[in-house]
């Protein structure tokens, strides 16, 4: 994003907890509902022992809320789209795509 010159907001969620509109907001962008951004390997879901199937959605969002470290990170997300981790050519979907199809025919005129 830095390199492109474009726009974000950085933050610690663990200092800076998500509200819970925000887990709401991720929750809806999700494929997979909470198996998308749960981190199963994290220490406190071992610490809570967790039956994530078992939780309302409030309940599941008013967790994430109080333990920001079961969420797995990076989170990257705006109003349409999230990328959960960290995949190069995933997050490329977040350049504009002029950015992206300069990029592309650049890359073609290297190989031409």
């Amino acid at each position: 994003m830095k390199g492109h010159n474009i726009a974000f907001k950085e933050r610690n969620i663990n200092s800076n907890p998500l509200n819970a509109d925000e887990v709401k907001q991720i929750l809806r962008l999700t494929e997979n509902g909470s198996e998308d951004i749960i981190s199963t390997r994290s220490n406190i879901y071992k610490k809570l022992n967790l039956d994530i199937d078992n939780l309302s959605v409030s309940q599941l969002i008013d967790l994430l809320v109080k333990y920001p470290d079961l969420i797995k990170r990076p989170i990257i997300f705006d109003d349409h789209r999230l990328e959960v981790g960290f995949n190069e050519e995933e997050i490329r979907r977040f350049l504009p795509r002029s950015v992206r199809e300069a990029e592309l025919r650049e890359l073609e005129s290297q190989i031409s």
